[in-house]
This record gives C-alpha cells, structure tokens and sequence, in this order.
C-alpha cells in the first residue's frame, strides 16, 4: 500500500511547536479529510482551540507502507507519526 504523508506543525497553548506526520491511502486527495483525521488526533492529545488547514498540513510525499501503518489505517482510515512536542 502507497501511503500520502501530510506533515503537520501546530502551535500549542504553551509556545512549542507540536510537528506530526498524517498518513493516509494515497488514494485519499480531499484535505477536509485529511484534516478531520488531524483534528481527531489533536483532541485525542486534549490539544484545544486548533483547526487544522492547509497553514499548518501540507502533502510532503508518497511512501510504501509498514504493516503497522497498514494495520491502523484498516481499524480507522489514518495512521500518525509523532514528531516533535506530541507529548
């Protein structure tokens, strides 16, 4: 499987620079999507009054995917890779 990677800097409430990557099925182009599955990765972390757009996600390339990635994005349609200020 082909996967696209969106990568991915918000700023958080205490000054850092919160950086994630968003995997999704290549196949999948529509950014409202791509970031709905930022957002609900945002509010998994209690990370509030962000919305992600195309200031803070931008399509960086295509990639093969890893079994785990495949795995993850079979039960909920993305898989994401934390970078920087994730925690």
């Amino acid at each position: 499987m082909k996967v696209s990677v969106w990568d991915t800097y918000v700023q958080r409430t205490d000054d850092r620079v919160m950086h994630f990557d968003i995997l999704v099925p290549s196949d999948v182009t529509a950014e409202d999507t791509i970031f709905s599955y930022g957002n609900d990765y945002l509010q998994s972390k209690a990370i509030e009054g962000t919305q992600l757009t195309a200031k803070e996600c931008k399509f960086c390339h295509i990639e093969k995917a890893s079994d785990e990635v495949i795995s993850a994005i079979a039960q909920k349609g993305y898989f994401i890779i934390e970078m920087e200020n994730c925690n």
